[in-house]
């Protein structure tokens, strides 16, 4: 046989590699695109069931129509503009102060901050409505102190379930992000720090000089990652207020399960809210990416 018969050790390699990634392509493809793309479809046409009928971009125009639909956008941009920069310095933060080396009890502070992450999402968000409902221990606290004269309606007042929310987004995924974080700062040498610490700098220009600098492929991770994950915000907008009072605090992803599952369903127009959110995640994270990815 000749040489140009032979299979090559790299063809080989590569022919091995396609054998083992092809089943789990494959049920990507059948799982996730299929019905990305009957969804896609889908969301051009109006009806329910055998009376749908294709209709074009009617679903589309339809959304910027929909008050709720649009106020669901503002509260999702305002949750992600005020949440996502706080959590991620909070984070951030806290990695930089438990990666000393000197700090007693890191392990224990480490997995207090991390653990919950490891709760139910509609778990954590029963418990914060629970807390700050008007005979919660929140208010409860507050009228003993002397600083409220009576319990405060947070959960029903537009402003005050918002924040509470927020609230609830910071103390759930903090620690997610801090892990992140303190991998990363793993990777660098601590004897930088020392050095600067030498040469006369704070903990404060340690932070922005070398931690920020240094940690910034993965800052721009979990922006990513959070920007995505808010986008979706659904648990806390179901479970915390139920997306009142008077739809000012519902999300994107709420209404759609609304429009889906609890008024008279209209997958069509759902389908193409859906892809609303497609479209902001990808220009967002493509975003993020120019901005913050500086690699030539």
């Amino acid at each position: 046989m000749s040489k140009s018969n032979k299979m090559t050790l790299s063809k080989k390699q590569n022919l091995t590699g396609w054998v083992f990634l092809a089943p789990g392509a494959l049920l990507i493809f059948i799982m996730s695109f299929v019905p990305m793309f009957r969804a896609l479809l889908l969301s051009f046409k109006t009806g329910i069931g055998a009376n749908m009928k294709w209709s074009g971009v009617t679903n589309y125009v339809r959304m910027f129509q929909d008050t709720v639909f649009v106020q669901s956008i503002k509260n999702t941009f305002f949750y992600l503009i005020i949440q996502v920069p706080v959590m991620l310095l909070l984070a951030l933060i806290l990695a930089s102060i438990l990666n000393n080396k000197d700090l007693r009890f890191k392990g224990l502070f480490r997995t207090m901050i991390f653990l919950p992450c490891a709760t139910s999402l509609v778990a954590y968000a029963i418990i914060f409505r629970s807390l700050f409902a008007n005979n919660g221990l929140v208010n409860l606290v507050l009228v003993n102190l002397g600083i409220l004269d009576q319990p405060y309606a947070f959960l029903t007042n537009t402003t005050s379930a918002r924040i509470v929310i927020i609230i609830a987004l910071l103390w759930r995924w903090t620690g997610y992000n801090m892990v992140f974080y303190l991998s990363g700062l793993q990777n660098i040498e601590y004897s930088v720090y020392e050095a600067a610490k030498i040469d006369g700098a704070s903990a404060v220009q340690s932070f922005f000089k070398i931690t920020v600098p240094l940690l910034k492929p993965t800052i721009l991770l979990t922006a990513i990652m959070s920007t995505n994950g808010t986008l979706q915000l659904f648990d806390e907008s179901v479970n915390l207020t139920n997306g009142g009072p008077a739809n000012t605090s519902i999300t994107m992803s709420h209404y759609i399960y609304d429009m889906s599952f609890k008024y008279v369903p209209n997958f069509g127009y759902a389908a193409a809210m859906s892809f609303l959110i497609l479209v902001l995640v990808a220009v967002l994270a493509f975003l993020q990416m120019k901005v913050g990815d500086k690699r030539d």
